[in-house]
């Protein structure tokens, strides 16, 4: 492990923060989107040729929406896109009195 990192996490404070789901509407359907930032996979010994991951286990942003600190991570310093996305789907596909369908789709992916 590097030094410098174990130093830097001693004196880190998180807060965790929620973010409320998006919604998103089309002709025929309700469709519910929720994206979620995983644990962070930034390789900090990548330019000596190692492997070292700082251990942050969730994205939560050191901003408000829309200004530079929203793509920042609080708890480890590293942008967004570095920690693994998560993105849940929700489609209301019958919209009848009788009965509702939904189905989920939960996609996983690698840096965005």
């Amino acid at each position: 492990m590097i030094k410098g990192l174990a130093i830097m996490r001693r004196r880190k404070v998180v807060v965790r923060k929620e973010e409320p789901p998006r919604k998103t509407t089309t002709n025929s359907s309700l469709t519910i989107t929720t994206v979620r930032y995983g644990e962070c996979q930034r390789n900090h010994a990548a330019s000596i040729g190692g492997y070292v991951v700082d251990g942050c286990r969730e994205f939560m942003a050191s901003g408000e929406e829309g200004t530079s600190g929203a793509l920042a991570c609080a708890a480890c310093g590293c942008h967004r896109n570095f920690h693994r996305r998560e993105v849940e789907t929700e489609l209301d596909l019958l919209k009848s009195h009788w009965s509702t369908i939904t189905l989920s789709i939960r996609h996983i992916g690698s840096f965005g």
